[in-house]
């Protein structure tokens, strides 16, 4: 994690890093990430929910954080007022709700205004525009808010040939300008997505907010040349092995039939601990080096592993034993992306899937 940082930081440098940690740091732990990633170059936080802002600040970060989904109507903001935390303001009923609590708690509270630069889910956009800016004019005026910068997101940063993304770029710049022009500070701004800060130097702005590539995963159609390493490894025991005789199916269905006398091994790995059933068929494991396919049904708490023909005495299958490690992805496997590509959707979902009391994470810290 903290080579992907300062991987990314010296890449964009001078724009600082905002390091994205939402959903428990993709899945990796959230005060773990954050942490590192402030020691390896990044200068802010980005988070989702207001409640993952706070918990930052529960496990004794200080470092500047920014939250952005948030309810404008029942949501209890004096923790954000008195806890320093940016809020992003996608809407005027947001920015009128952070004025009014920032006038409650009698201080004064930091907001991000969100953009809709064309990603069309969330951010303030034209029909609000004029009164939104006049609203935080005012607010800034009366010493309620502080607006640090403008910010948006990219719907399709990661086609280098999409057109979306130089509009949005566009629009963004047009948008910062016209802060400027009426005596709004926006000191730091942002946009860039991980392929957007990796591919695009004129997207930087003060500051980009990468998310999976602080996790190792490049999401560039074609592969951006910057060093990134992948830092979670997913793996489960085999706890069993076994002989299934020609003619015989596996699993649920019996969608595999044993073509002659073949060895196979059952890994404690299932859908409940976040492996999607639709993989049944579709990918494999790596023992001791070997890759081995899955054969049969995903099921609740285990997958069948193909380890070869019996007659295949001296192959690696024979050499699996009970207790040895199945690498799903990671190292001393197949990447992510393999797994992402064979269930027909992203590294990102793949990431965030291993969930449950049975599915144990382990940070490790490594030296140098």
């Amino acid at each position: 994690m903290a080579h992907n940082v300062r991987a990314i930081a010296d890449h964009v440098a001078p724009a600082g890093v905002m390091a994205v940690v939402k959903a428990d740091g993709y899945n990796h732990g959230m005060a773990d990430i954050a942490r590192t990633s402030l020691t390896a170059g990044a200068s802010a936080l980005g988070v989702a929910t207001l409640g993952e802002a706070l918990a930052l600040r529960d496990a004794g970060i200080d470092a500047p954080v920014t939250a952005w989904i948030w309810l404008a109507e029942g949501e209890d903001l004096a923790d954000a007022v008195s806890r320093d935390v940016t809020l992003g303001v996608p809407s005027l009923a947001h920015l009128r709700a952070a004025e009014a609590a920032a006038v409650a708690a009698g201080a004064r509270l930091r907001v991000g205004l969100m953009v809709d630069t064309g990603l069309s889910r969330s951010g303030i956009g034209p029909a609000e525009w004029s009164a939104a800016l006049d609203a935080a004019d005012a607010a800034v005026d009366a010493g309620h808010l502080e607006v640090t910068g403008l910010f948006s997101h990219f719907a399709s940063a990661d086609d280098p040939i999409s057109p979306t993304t130089d509009l949005q770029e566009q629009r963004f710049s047009a948008r910062i300008e016209e802060c400027r022009a009426r005596g709004l500070d926006v000191p730091v701004n942002h946009i860039a997505n991980t392929p957007a800060a990796l591919s695009r130097v004129d997207l930087r702005h003060e500051m980009v907010r990468p998310g999976v590539g602080v996790y190792g995963v490049d999401p560039c159609a074609i592969p951006s040349g910057v060093d990134l390493r992948p830092a979670m490894t997913l793996h489960a025991r085999v706890v069993t092995t076994r002989i299934v005789a020609a003619g015989e199916g596996v699993s649920y269905g019996h969608h595999w039939i044993a073509p002659e006398d073949h060895r196979t091994a059952v890994v404690a790995l299932g859908y409940a601990d976040g492996l999607p059933r639709a993989l049944s068929g579709k990918f494999g494991v790596t023992v001791d080096g070997t890759w081995f396919p899955q054969i049969g049904r995903v099921c609740m708490d285990q997958i069948v592993v193909d380890l070869g023909p019996v007659a295949d005495s001296d192959g690696p299958g024979a050499a699996v034993r009970p207790g040895d490690w199945a690498v799903i992805f990671g190292e001393g496997g197949r990447p992510v992306r393999e797994i992402a590509d064979a269930a027909d959707t992203i590294d990102y979902e793949i990431l965030t899937m291993p969930r449950g009391p049975r599915v144990a994470r382990r940070t490790i810290a490594l030296q140098g």
